[in-house]
């Protein structure tokens, strides 16, 4: 859902919004919410980013791994700082640096990636081209 609003052109922060406000009719949402509210509350405050990552756990289970992701988008706006922060943690890290890769790519684009880590990615043409087929087609729909 976040990554659809922000696709959608919303904020990250209305994405996120958006986001609780469905997860809130689900039923047996309250782990998810509760991981999602706190990595939220925690990337606005000062707390040390490794302290908060260990609060919102080691990304092992799925609302953890959205949590950490979550808050390190939300704490970093610089595509580098925020992906390297998702995965310097002893937990689940190529889980949560895959799950904020996409969440800040969908926010800032490919432009926000940077140059030489982009240069190389293997098969980077053929993954530009089926992501733009994809786009296309989501945009029809």
């Amino acid at each position: 859902m976040i990554i659809a609003e922000l696709l959608n052109g919303k904020s990250l922060s209305e994405s996120t919004e958006d986001a609780i406000a469905i997860l809130k009719s689900y039923k047996h949402h309250e782990e998810t919410l509760k991981s999602i509210e706190a990595a939220v509350e925690l990337s606005r405050s000062d707390i040390n980013p490794a302290k908060a990552i260990s609060h919102l756990g080691e990304g092992w289970v799925a609302e953890e791994a959205l949590a950490i992701a979550l808050y390190c988008t939300l704490k970093e706006n610089d595509f580098r700082k925020a992906l390297i922060l998702s995965v310097n943690h002893d937990g689940d890290s190529d889980s949560t640096g895959s799950i904020c890769g996409n969440i800040i790519g969908a926010f800032q684009g490919l432009d926000a990636l940077p140059g030489d880590w982009v240069n190389q990615v293997e098969l980077k043409k053929l993954i530009v081209d089926m992501a733009g087929k994809l786009y296309d087609i989501y945009e029809t729909v």
